[in-house]
């Protein structure tokens, strides 16, 4: 292998395994893993705290210049944490109040150029993994690796159920299938950086697959690319 380092983007659906996909594959090349869904649920987030009106640019605006979003390793559980002004909001951005609105905040243009430029500044050194929902189209359209992941709705509904329950979070499947099926429309349909598969993006359809086999399918592509 060469050991030169590249670019990895994850697009797709909510529920697909994008980002635990993400994690263990920056984790296994020693590259550096950036949860774009974390950015935006921390936006919303903060316009939630200090009730901003989405429809109002000059608001959106000036709440945009006082906000800044890291990203830490919380060394009790050995996760990366997100931390909005310096404050670890990882479970708080996690709830289904902050899961309900994230979308629409995100369809705001003045939020995605903002978030672009910072994830755009943050894979200009190589060796980044990051997963979202325009990564492979807008964020890093030269990345070297990009994959597109779907699965069916109700294993999707199923996964996010369990993954809210174990952050002590109860929900009713059809709720969750209700507020994921909205997500995707307004996220397919909004004007600025829509949901979509790049071109030359691989289809992972995590269906009736395991993590471990999604896992292991990126990795062969991503070293197979590293080792040219």
């Amino acid at each position: 292998m060469s050991g030169k380092k590249i670019n990895i983007a994850i697009d797709g659906y909510s529920g697909c395994g994008k980002s635990t996909t993400a994690k263990a594959v920056a984790k296994a090349l020693g590259y550096t893993y950036i949860d774009t869904g974390a950015m935006y649920r921390a936006v919303t987030l903060f316009f939630q705290r200090h009730g901003i009106d989405i429809q109002d640019e000059e608001a959106v605006a000036a709440a945009l210049n006082q906000l800044e979003i890291r990203f830490n390793y919380h060394y009790p559980d050995k996760k990366l944490h997100t931390y909005l002004n310096g404050e670890d909001v990882e479970s708080a951005i996690r709830t289904p109040e902050v899961a309900a609105f994230v979308s629409p905040v995100a369809a705001i243009s003045a939020v995605r150029r903002k978030l672009v430029e910072q994830q755009q500044a943050m894979g200009r050194a190589k060796g980044v993994v990051m997963d979202g929902r325009d990564i492979g189209t807008v964020v890093f359209p030269d990345a070297e690796c990009k994959f597109f992941m779907t699965a069916d709705i109700d294993i999707r509904t199923n996964r996010r159920v369990e993954e809210l329950a174990a952050n002590g979070v109860e929900a009713s499947f059809e709720s969750v299938r209700a507020n994921l099926l909205e997500r995707d429309k307004i996220d397919s349909n909004r004007a600025d950086s829509p949901l979509k598969k790049a071109e030359d993006a691989v289809d992972v359809d995590t269906s009736h697959i395991t993590i471990e086999d999604q896992i292991q399918q990126v990795l062969q592509i991503v070293n197979t690319v590293i080792g040219e």
